[in-house]
């Protein structure tokens, strides 16, 4: 474990040099790990996992997603099974479905909790919030969680690259004594670079105010303010999504992902950086009290309710597809459809 210094803050990591993917071998060479769910996070964890050599099976439902497991080479009845199946034949389940199909699922993965067993967690969603979810696991079971910092989908691009994504860990009930050793050897073995220290809590505010902020919400909502503003100004539908998306994913945050902010400004005219540092006092001011509103109704447990609530309606999956489908055909949208079809590599 390694202590770096974040800003200023000491913090502590788990590198892959110092707990390698040979010891993470070692630690759960007598393991059966089970992927409970095929989702958004199942498919890259279980394949990293078994393409680096741990013993691990898959549980999913019925259905189309169960069909692309057997696609992934998973093989019904020797790697692939129902879930209550995986359970029991687990010593390490994967609980990798989505809030509120964890807590539908929930009673079928306790009574195949027995003593010893590890419970694992990519979210902290059920367990930050078991007074609504019900998910309260035996006191003789470890409960522990890494949490990838990108989609599974990501996570699995970036493991076939050789490159890896950074996670989160952490315990919340260690009744082995073998739990960070456990979490630890997960992580690297779903393809993990560095490993951040956190708590259940700290990942679940974190994680729902992130992607109702500046990662989805947040982004979604502004993008959209400067391009009607655009718009309503006389500007075209391609010159207001050049100026407020393209320019952004496709010159912009590449440099600042590359070396911060700072790098960005630097590559960018002087009149550029004179409005941007002009500019983001006002931004900052005005968007200051929606995080604050965001993060008290995140840490209340409103945020969790919402989602609770509304994902375990029966008609969930076609209202949210009415919504994602009024976005994708908005006219901003549809005119980002064209211009990624124009781009110089796509020619």
């Amino acid at each position: 474990m390694a202590k770096i210094n974040f800003g200023g803050v000491e913090e502590n990591v788990e590198t892959r040099e110092e707990f390698s993917l040979e010891k993470a071998r070692e630690v759960l060479k007598n393991e059966t790990i089970a992927v409970i769910g095929y989702g958004i996070q199942g498919p890259g964890q279980s394949m990293n996992l078994r393409d680096n050599g741990f013993n691990v099976i898959v549980g999913q439902r019925p259905g189309k997603t169960f069909d692309k497991a057997v696609k992934d080479g998973w093989v019904p009845g020797e790697t692939l099974f129902s879930i209550e199946e995986a359970c029991k034949r687990a010593t390490i389940i994967e609980y990798l479905l989505s809030d509120a199909a964890q807590i539908e699922v929930w009673p079928t993965v306790k009574a195949n909790l027995t003593a010893g067993k590890a419970l694992y967690f990519s979210h902290g969603f059920a367990i930050t919030f078991s007074d609504r979810t019900g998910v309260i696991p035996p006191k003789d079971v470890d409960v522990i969680m890494v949490a990838p910092k990108g989609s599974g989908t990501s996570l699995r691009s970036l493991f076939l690259e050789g490159r890896g994504i950074n996670s989160s860990f952490a315990i919340y009930q260690d009744a082995t004594g073998k739990a960070r050793e456990r979490t630890l050897a997960l992580g690297i073995g779903v393809g993990s670079g560095y490993l951040f220290e956190t708590t259940f809590k700290r990942e679940t505010w974190s994680d729902l105010t992130g992607e109702r902020g500046t990662l989805m919400g947040a982004i979604q909502g502004m993008l959209l303010a400067q391009y009607e503003t655009l718009r309503e100004n006389g500007h075209s539908p391609s010159e207001a999504f050049n100026e407020t998306v393209e320019e952004l994913t496709q010159s912009l945050m590449p440099l600042f992902a590359q070396k911060g902010m700072d790098w960005m400004y630097a590559n960018c005219s002087t009149t550029a950086q004179r409005g941007a540092l002009d500019w983001m006092g006002p931004f900052h001011d005005a968007t200051k009290p929606v995080f604050e509103k965001l993060y008290h109704s995140v840490k209340t447990g409103n945020e969790a309710q919402i989602s609770i609530d509304s994902n375990s309606k029966t008609d969930y999956r076609e209202k949210l597809n009415e919504e994602l489908k009024a976005l994708r055909e908005s006219e901003m949208w549809r005119t980002g459809e064209t211009v990624r079809k124009l781009r110089p590599e796509n020619n």
